[in-house]
Parts: structure tokens; sequence; C-alpha cells
């Protein structure tokens, strides 16, 4: 019996040391790491129940999001978007959701926005450090040009009206608009209530009758064929890296028979029935779009100089944008378009931007930007400024150049082929001469059921063509076959100029 009884004090003993050994672990050894875990429920309730900075337009006085005090539920504050249609800009402003955490900016920013230790500017403030502070976020959206994109996104009088508008300045490479429709209400995924949230998040999860997520972005998150607005990255190839066929010329034709394939390349046609004859050289050929010409021209700039302009433009590699969830677009490479898969009917197709080529808005927005400033193609950002709650500022975004596309000499080469598509081309009769629009349209037939069931309809565009303040994307994705880049984006592109070259008074124009 005694030997018993020392063997059970043996083993509490050593149960005891154990629970001593591991009280020492938690409590001393793990204990920053445990203290700053984002498990830890004392974090996830001080996440939430602490304010946070408020996120604002360019125009410093516009608020996009803020905390206010709740009304109910166990969380001192709640996130709200109190502009009149916070859908308009949730795209980029995301939400912050007890539930579901954040998205968009208050993703990325979220360092600045949760309440953080300040740096310790003095010997006091070493003895006694100042409390934990929000800091506030000033993006570069324009509130005027931003209202403008979605307005005419919606006012888009055929059907299908979801699409996507990117609004640029070439020269810094600030985001001035970022309009996606379909969007979402950021609000009903603020709720104190989790209920509330979860069925919205469930509805903002859905395809709409488009095929379109709303809590997934079109400008930065969905990709489609560019259609002709591609030929303005097979034009600057032509002058960047071969401007020995600056002077090349198609016979008119209304088809091109491609090499090492029984198909043909016609012009606004499946066919040769109906296709329209086009030709000359690029002088003629970017203004009226004519497919077999660039087709050919593709053929013989190559695949080398072909994928290699593309990827100068920033296609194939994630924009550097500061915004989750972005997607790359997609341009084949010189080795898929040298093989016998794609061969010469790939160079021919992807110098029209159809095929195995696919854009987001924000990158086609980028090539126009990258034209439009000689070029360079700058890295495309939201952030202006993060100020302290004092109002100081704790950090501004320098410009930074992400990409040289072509060389100064060969974008301004580009520049009037491009006037003269709204002048005299496919965009012709769209915009006012005195705004000298450099622009270009496209329309892609792709879709469902079957690749030719509808058109994604395109136009990119810069203004004004000797002063660029902008350079804009505007992609309407599944539209009739009947419609066009012209019909259905321009006016959309339209509205958006008009609003970005005249300003609303009080607002100052761009810079």
């Amino acid at each position: 019996m005694g030997r018993r009884i020392r063997w059970l004090a043996l083993v509490l003993v050593a149960c005891f040391a154990v629970v001593l050994i591991q009280l020492w672990n938690v409590q001393f050894r793990k204990a920053q790491a445990l203290d700053s875990s984002s498990e830890n429920p004392l974090n996830v309730v001080k996440r939430y129940d602490n304010q946070r900075g408020m996120i604002l337009a360019a125009d410093g006085q516009t608020v996009l999001a803020e905390s206010k005090l709740a009304t109910s539920g166990p969380y001192h504050y709640m996130r709200v978007y109190p502009t009149p249609d916070p859908s308009v800009y949730a795209p980029v402003v995301g939400y912050s959701s007890i539930f579901y955490g954040t998205s968009g900016i208050e993703y990325q920013y979220d360092r600045y926005l949760v309440a953080h230790s300040q740096p310790v500017q003095s010997l006091s403030q070493l003895l006694d450090p100042p409390p934990a502070t929000t800091d506030n976020v000033v993006l570069t959206i324009e509130p005027y040009l931003q209202q403008a994109a979605m307005q005419a996104l919606r006012d888009n009088p055929h059907p299908d009206k979801d699409g996507a508008v990117v609004v640029i300045d070439p020269h810094t490479g600030a985001i001035l608009a970022m309009a996606s429709n379909p969007s979402f209400d950021p609000n009903l995924l603020a709720s104190p209530d989790i209920h509330q949230e979860q069925v919205a998040y469930y509805t903002y999860s859905q395809r709409d009758a488009e095929g379109f997520i709303p809590l997934r972005p079109i400008a930065t998150g969905e990709i489609f064929p560019p259609g002709s607005t591609a030929k303005v990255i097979t034009t600057t190839a032509v002058y960047n890296l071969r401007p020995q066929l600056a002077n090349f010329s198609f016979p008119t034709a209304g088809c091109l028979p491609l090499p090492q394939s029984n198909r043909l390349l016609c012009n606004d046609a499946p066919g040769p029935q109906g296709a329209v004859p086009c030709g000359g050289t690029m002088q003629v050929m970017l203004p009226e779009s004519c497919d077999p010409g660039y087709g050919a021209l593709g053929i013989a700039l190559g695949a080398d100089a072909l994928s290699q302009q593309a990827a100068q433009f920033g296609y194939n590699a994630v924009p550097p944008i500061d915004l989750p969830g972005v997607v790359r677009s997609n341009y084949p490479t010189a080795a898929q378009l040298a093989s016998n898969q794609l061969g010469a009917p790939g160079l021919a197709y992807s110098a029209i931007g159809q095929q195995d080529v696919a854009a987001t808005a924000l990158q086609n927005a980028m090539v126009a930007a990258g034209v439009a400033n000689g070029g360079v193609v700058m890295t495309p950002h939201l952030l202006d400024q993060v100020r302290d709650a004092q109002g100081r500022v704790v950090t501004s975004y320098q410009p930074t150049p992400y990409l040289r596309a072509a060389s100064q000499q060969a974008a301004a080469q580009v520049v009037p082929l491009m006037e003269a598509v709204a002048t005299n081309g496919t965009a012709a009769g769209i915009f006012p001469p005195q705004w000298q629009v450099a622009a270009k349209t496209g329309t892609a037939q792709t879709g469902r059921p079957d690749p030719t069931a509808n058109t994604d309809d395109w136009m990119i565009a810069f203004a004004p063509a000797s002063n660029p303040k902008v350079a804009v994307a505007v992609v309407v994705p599944y539209q009739e076959v009947s419609t066009s880049g012209a019909e259905v984006a321009g006016p959309i592109m339209r509205a958006v100029l008009q609003a970005a070259l005249n300003p609303p008074p009080g607002t100052g124009p761009l810079p």
C-alpha cells in the first residue's frame, strides 16, 4: 500500500511540474507572441471595438469610410460608408466586416487605419508613451470623376450594363477614377448584426445575370479580349522595335488567308461574305481598324516583337497597384507564338487582340497612359497621403516609373494615328474637336454560349493629345454582336472625358 501511495505522489508531483512549466511557457516565454496574435480574442475584440481611421477622397473632404459609435451590439464602434451611394466607391474602398475581415483599401492600408502606437518624438514621450491612435488615408480618387464614370456605366442604354472604367493621370500613375458595375453596399457588410453580414456576403458573392460577382471588381479582377484596342500595342511595336516596318502597307482586301491553316481573317465579318475591304499603311489602317491588315502586320512583326511590346506595357505581370485581388493580363509569349499550336495564325489574332489575348480595364488604361506619357508607364496607385489624427502628413506617395513601354519618339509617332481614330476613324463624331482626343475602339467577338455569341466592347483614349491630362479605358462586356466599341463604350468615354476636361466649379482643374 505504501509503495502505491509513493508512486501516486510522484505522478502528482510530475503533473504539477508539467503544469508549472506550461504556466511559465505561457506567461513568460510565449507571452508576447500570444499577446500580439491575431487569433487572440482580446485582439479580435480590440480590432473591431476601436475606431478606425477615415478614408478620404482626393479632395480631402469627401469621407468614403469612417467609424461611428454603435447604437447596438457588443462593439463600441461600427464602420460606416457615408456617401449618398457607397456602391460607387465600394470596389475601391472595400469593406471592414466583423465577420469577414477587410477588402480593398480597408485591407491594403489596415496598418494605418487601425489603432497603432505612435512614434516617440521627445524624452517625455519616451517615459510616458503617447496613446495608440489611428491615421486617415487620403486617396487619389476624384469624387466627380468617380461618380461620372459609374453613372455613365449605369446609363448605358443597352440591356447589359456591367462594365468598368479606369481613369489614370498618365504623368503620375494616380488613379483618378476606377468604377466597376456591378457593385455592392459596404454598409451591409459592416453591420453589427452578423446575420445581416452573412446574408449580404452571400448575396454579393453570387453571379449576376451577366455572370459577374459584385465583390470582384471588373476593373481589376476580370479579363477580356481587348480586340482592336490591342492594335495600339502592335503599332507601338513597329515604331519601337521594328522601325523598318513603318511603311508597311497591306493591299486592300476583305480577308487575309492565314499561313499554316485554312482559316481566313476577315474585316468586320466572320467570313468573306460581308467582309469590308480595307488596307493601306498604318496611318490608314489604324483609324479604320483594318483587321486583315493588322493581322498581316502582326505576322511581319513576328513573335519576339509582339510579345516583347506587350510585356513592356505590363502584360503577363500583376500591376503593382496598391489594391488586393488584381489579376494579370495575358498575351502569348514568344515561345507560344512560335509554337505549332499558335504559329502564324496566333500572330495575326494576337495583333488584333483576339484569341489568347485578354486584359483588365486597368491594364488597357495603362497602355493608353504609356503612349500619352511619352512611352513611360507610371506605377498605378490609389494612395495620395496618410495623415495622423492632427492632420500631419505621415507619408505621401511619390510617383514612380514602372515600365519603359517605348521610346519617346516611338510613342510620339503613335499619337497622331490615335487622334485620327477620333477625327475620321471608328470613333469619329463622338468627341468635340477641341478636346483633342486620341483614341482606339475595340470590338472583340467572344462570349457565351459560343465564342461569337456576343462582343466585348472597348475604348481607350487620352486627352488632350497635345498635353494629356487623363488616360481612360472603358470596357462593356457581353454586348450584342450588332454593337461596337464606338457605339457602346464611346458614349461612356465621352461622359468621362467631359467630366475630366470640364470639372465642376470649385473642384479645380486636374494637374
